[in-house]
């Protein structure tokens, strides 16, 4: 079974992303220097939007889960999976995590890469308070 969930989020001048083991997406305007794994605001999905269906696809340790962000013509993906205790309650962010650490904000779990391991012209593109982050999230099982 294969679902896919698309939305958008913005740049903001304080993104840095040099986190080492988390990526954060957030439905939040503002964000200073200390936010260091988020690289999207103003969000137009959270967790605590996703149907039963994509939650119970996430809740299966055996799913895949891959975070496609595109800006311009630059992609980056990260590739994690589901567990059993993602529960998506999150009504303002989502968290791709290296660790198997699981919270209402967890998205997935044992992702491949974090912000840190961004390219960094796609950091510096969403320093643009005015650039746009299409995001596309699959799962597949």
């Amino acid at each position: 079974m294969q679902r896919v969930v698309e939305f958008q989020a913005r740049g903001h001048e304080n993104i840095r992303g040099t986190h080492r083991t988390t990526i954060e997406i957030t439905r939040e305007d503002s964000l200073t220097t200390r936010g260091d794994c988020i690289i999207g605001v103003g969000a137009t999905l959270a967790l605590s939007d996703l149907s039963e269906e994509v939650r119970a696809l996430a809740r299966d340790p055996e799913t895949m889960i891959t975070l496609s962000l595109r800006v311009d013509e630059m992609t980056e993906n990260i590739v994690g999976h589901g567990s059993e205790g993602l529960v998506y309650t999150d009504p303002t962010c989502m968290v791709a995590r290296k660790s198997s650490y699981t919270c209402g904000r967890t998205l997935m779990v044992g992702a491949d890469r974090a912000a840190v391991d961004l390219e960094r012209d796609f950091i510096a593109a969403l320093r643009d308070p005015n650039t746009i982050l299409s995001c596309r999230i699959l799962f597949n099982q």
